[in-house]
This record gives C-alpha cells, sequence and structure tokens, in this order.
C-alpha cells in the first residue's frame, strides 16, 4: 500500500501541474471504489483545482467554482493497495484497469488506475472534512519531538502496532515501520510504555529520517506504486529489513527474520532489536 512518502512524493507531482487547470469533463469506468459517482460527473466539471494537499495517506484536491470564488468542495483520492494517479496528455494510450478519467484544459488528463480497486474517490464538502480525516492522528513530519513521545509513552500496544495506528500517527505503514525500527533498533514487539525516553527520542530522528530519505528518493515501488509521471521509486534499493527475511543485517550480519506483530508481517533484525523479556 502506497505510505507518506509515495503519496507525498504523487502530491508533489501533481502539484506542479494541476493547481490553476479546470476540469472540463469526468468519465468513469468502474465505479465500486467511488462514493456517489454521479456526484463526480455533476459537480467536478467547470471547478478548477485550487491545490493539491496531502493528509496521511490521503490526497486532498480543493476545488474553486468557475467564476474564481471560493468553493465548498474537495476531492478525496486514497490510492489503497494498487491506486495509481498520473497526468498525461488525453491521447495516451488507457493502461487497463484506468476507472477515472479527469480532462483538463490544458488538454491532458489526470487519470487513476487501480487493479485490485481497493482504492477510493470521494467529493467532500467543507462540513465533510472532519468527519472523513478528523479522526487521524498527527502527522510525524510535523509533530514535535516531544508530541511523538506523548504519543508513544504509556501505550501498553506493540511499538510496531502504535507506529501503524492512523489514530495515533496518519501516513505510516508497514514498509516505514519496519524501516524506522531498525533504524531506531527497537524490537517491534517492544510495548510503548517500556521505551525508555532515549529509545524515544532515537524513534523519532529515525521516522524522520527515514520518512525524509524515502520522499527524496521518490517512495517505495515494491508492487504497482509510480508517481505522478508514471516513474517508479527508489527506496527500496535502501530497504535494510522489509522483505528480506533470511538475509543478512547491512550493520551486524545477523540474519533478519520475521514475525506477526498487530496482525502484519514485520522485519526485524535479532542482532540489532533485541527481542522484550
Amino acid at each position: 500500500m502506497p505510505e507518506l512518502p509515495e503519496v507525498e512524493t504523487v502530491a508533489r507531482g501533481l502539484r506542479l501541474v494541476l493547481p490553476g487547470r479546470r476540469i472540463l469533463g469526468v468519465r468513469l469506468g468502474k465505479t465500486d471504489f467511488i462514493d456517489d459517482p454521479a456526484a463526480l460527473k455533476r459537480e467536478l466539471p467547470g471547478k478548477t483545482i485550487a491545490s493539491v494537499k496531502r493528509y496521511g495517506k490521503f490526497l486532498v484536491l480543493a476545488l474553486d467554482r468557475a467564476n474564481g470564488s471560493a468553493g465548498e468542495l474537495s476531492l478525496l483520492i486514497h490510492l489503497g493497495m494498487t491506486g495509481q494517479l498520473v497526468t498525461c496528455v488525453a491521447e495516451a494510450p488507457v493502461r487497463p484497469h484506468t476507472h477515472a478519467f479527469l480532462l483538463l484544459d490544458d488538454g491532458r488528463e489526470l487519470r487513476y488506475t487501480d487493479i485490485r480497486r481497493f482504492g477510493k474517490i470521494r467529493i467532500l464538502t467543507n462540513g465533510e472534512h472532519a468527519s472523513a480525516l478528523g479522526k487521524l492522528g498527527l502527522d510525524p513530519l510535523e509533530a514535535t519531538e516531544a508530541e511523538f513521545i506523548g504519543r508513544m509513552r504509556g501505550r501498553r500496544a506493540r511499538v510496531k502496532a502504535l507506529l501503524l495506528d492512523q489514530r495515533v500517527l496518519r501516513g505510516i505503514g508497514n514498509i516505514y515501520t519496519d524501516e524506522s525500527l531498525w533504524r531506531a533498533r527497537v524490537h517491534p514487539k517492544r510495548l510503548g510504555a517500556n521505551l525508555k525516553d532515549a529509545e524515544l527520542r532515537r524513534l523519532y530522528r529515525a521516522v524522520r529520517d527515514v520518512l525524509n530519505e524515502a520522499i527524496r528518493l521518490r517512495g517505495s515501488s515494491v508492487s504497482d506504486y509510480v508517481d505522478a509521471d508514471g516513474q517508479s521509486g527508489e527506496f527500496q534499493l535502501r530497504h535494510r529489513v522489509y522483505q528480506r527475511e533470511g538475509q543478512k543485517c547491512s550493520r551486524c550480519k545477523a540474519k533478519i527474520r520475521r514475525v506477526v506483530v498487530a496482525g502484519r508481517s514485520s522485519y526485524f533484525c535479532p542482532g540489532c532489536q533485541r527481542a522484550p523479556r
């Protein structure tokens, strides 16, 4: 599933080309992942894309009315597990499993492709933002060290589960949780309440470093992810534990192992990340 670095990379790419573009038309294929497809066809034509923002793993396209006045609509997009959002000329060949086409006033199209259709597209009014996004936690790239530690300290959940919980921190998923815990030398089964302050500070820095490095390398392409130009990311070449079971740790040469934590496969180094008693 695309996580914070992948979604941020897509948002930055779209931010270069979409703001100021007017939507001329909407064409849809399969719509089982779209809340109210008729609303997209009714509400989007004539609207101008004012901004592109990332909120956790969501993309939010703010829309203005045709006369330039501020509107009350946004387009909320979640890429699910295999979603791709790219811009291209309208005449470009259509890839299989492309289900949404937004024709823009510069002759390009914004296309949404999703093999498994676990993504989500929804029109939001201003009043619906809180209900759709308000329960998400802090953005790890915006949280201060004190805020991050406050979210972790005293919690009886496993630290892996805490990092994955979108109500605690929004945007981190399995890849970057495993990579951050490895950098911080923290075992995924440690309880948040048992982590020392020094370990929490180390984990805070590791999370930020991993996410920023992954954004700089345009994300991890381990499955279907591509950026807004259709290009693959490169951070998968820097993975130190994720999906490397049985391979040697680049730091201590112990063999990477896999356990299940919070229902998810978790990769760690038994030499660098000591298991709790």
